[in-house]
């Protein structure tokens, strides 16, 4: 298989934007969705309280939408290069001898006895990937560490969904070794060395708090996989995992359009009054500190002031005033001592 394949030349940049086009009105959608689930759950919500949690609640159940496809890509991208490079190897092994055998010595010396570490590399690779898009492409501010992890650890289960369809369906790639890993990893994330049942309690129950994250990300590629393979964008000929890959590279410029077009803000409103997570204190100063010094020092000032009216009313600054204009002003310590006689 060429690199061409790969790519796919013929997915030109109409079918692109279709296809775009299409992956936005789908994650748009699930959007509109959880926020409408959203809305009724608030309504046992205190009248006062209300339309804070609507937002609070409405931009985190968003937000950790948003992770599941970012995760998801993320795990797909390793998926994506170990079926690349495990395609090449078992190309080249039916060309020993051949110049490009020879030309990619060193690729098959390291898979043939290093394969086990090089998976476990994109791994880590896949976990920096997803740092960086949920914290500088596309920040995430409003879910916390913890929310993160669950929902990155049902994005490896959601990819392990798809990979077990493809073995149904009868896809001719070996995905056991990189389904194996990703179990191991979630088995690891509900049990651990120093995990106490009660642990093993609060991750499960995170993972069916998310499921609904779950099957929205499951229905939207579903669909945009039947659009794309249909209508020739995706590659039948290529590894169907590729085009699931492909797929999710769409739905994260879609996230990545939505997120900082900010039209979820169009939707539900900031409340009036509303700080965001660690801006709290931040205008403490203003708010309590300065605002209680502007009155303490107004208070003192209009004593002093009344006072300074009251002495200009009896006569004390009509005097100097006189004298000022008799004697001239001068701010030389004898001139203050002569004003002192003069009163």
């Amino acid at each position: 298989m060429t690199v061409d394949a790969y790519l796919n030349p013929d997915f030109d940049t109409t079918e692109k934007l279709i296809f775009l086009c299409m992956s936005f009105a789908m994650v748009t959608l699930c959007v509109f969705t959880i926020l409408g689930g959203v809305r009724i759950s608030v309504m046992s919500v205190d009248r006062k309280e209300r339309r804070r949690e609507l937002y609070d609640r409405s931009m985190n159940r968003v937000q950790r939408f948003y992770e599941m496809i970012i995760s998801a890509t993320s795990v797909m991208s390793f998926s994506c290069a170990y079926i690349i490079c495990n395609h090449i190897y078992s190309v080249l092994q039916g060309e020993v001898g051949s110049a490009e055998y020879e030309l990619f010595g060193t690729f098959i010396s390291i898979w043939e006895g290093w394969k086990d570490f090089v998976l476990l590399l994109f791994i880590c690779i896949s976990c920096v990937l997803n740092s960086i898009l949920d914290r500088i492409v596309i920040p995430l501010k409003k879910i916390d560490k913890e929310e993160k992890a669950s929902v990155r650890m049902l994005g490896m289960f959601y990819v392990i969904c798809i990979l077990l369809y493809l073995n149904v369906i009868g896809d001719e790639s070996e995905y056991s070794p990189v389904m194996l890993y990703y179990l191991g990893l979630m088995v690891g994330r509900f049990v651990y060395f120093d995990a106490s049942f009660i642990d093993f309690l609060l991750a499960l129950k995170n993972v069916f708090k998310n499921l609904y994250l779950l099957i929205f990300g499951l229905l939207i590629t579903g669909i945009l996989c039947y659009f794309g393979f249909e209508n020739g964008y995706l590659l039948e000929r290529n590894y169907y995992l590729i085009g699931a890959f492909y797929t999710h590279l769409f739905m994260l410029v879609s996230v990545f359009v939505l997120h900082h077009s900010h039209l979820i803000n169009l939707i539900v409103r900031k409340p009036r009054g509303y700080k965001e997570e660690g801006e709290e204190g931040e205008n403490d100063y203003e708010d309590g500190g300065y605002d209680g010094y502007v009155g303490e020092y107004d208070g003192e000032y209009d004593e002093g002031y009344e006072e300074e009216y009251e002495y200009e009313d009896e006569g004390g600054y009509d005097e100097y005033e006189e004298y000022e204009e008799d004697e001239g002003y001068d701010e030389s310590p004898d001139a203050y001592e002569e004003y002192d006689d003069y009163e």
